[in-house]
């Protein structure tokens, strides 16, 4: 049974930022020779590996709202320069805007049922993902999608 995680996507206040800093970071691992892959490191590793890996999105809370997802392709155990083990999330650089729903604060990660997950905009809301991040996020917050 699919399971995906969701997480706080701190110091980004939109999606494009977030885009931004994918692009930048990838780019950057080219020009040094290291594999383009993005990684965000966690400090708990997950412990429905299984669940996730069979198809489960990482979900991003940006500014209070679940905005975006990308799919996890792997879990790999990481240490810290500390000697510290962490995780590992391996992420599809691919960001797919998801239908936005507002999401409280929260530390860490945590897990987020396949039936609770927001659908992604499809074509019917074609023209939500073409909004304005600023408006989408307003737009929630009045309670009007």
């Amino acid at each position: 049974m699919t399971v995906n995680l969701i997480k706080l996507c701190v110091g980004a206040d939109s999606v494009e930022d977030l885009t931004g800093w994918i692009a930048e970071r990838l780019a950057d691992k080219q020009r040094r020779g290291v594999p383009a892959e993005q990684v965000h490191v966690t400090r708990m590793t997950p412990k429905r590996q299984d669940d996730i890996l069979d198809g489960g999105s990482l979900y991003w809370v940006i500014k209070g709202i679940i905005q975006c997802r990308q799919r996890i392709l792997e879990l790999r155990p990481v240490t810290g320069e500390d000697g510290v083990a962490r995780c590992g999330i391996v992420l599809d650089p691919d960001v797919r805007l998801v239908e936005p729903r507002p999401r409280g604060a929260f530390q860490g990660w945590r897990y987020l049922d396949a039936k609770d997950a927001p659908p992604d905009l499809g074509d019917k809301t074609s023209g939500i993902a073409d909004m304005p991040a600023a408006m989408r996020r307003e737009l929630v917050e009045l309670g009007l999608l």
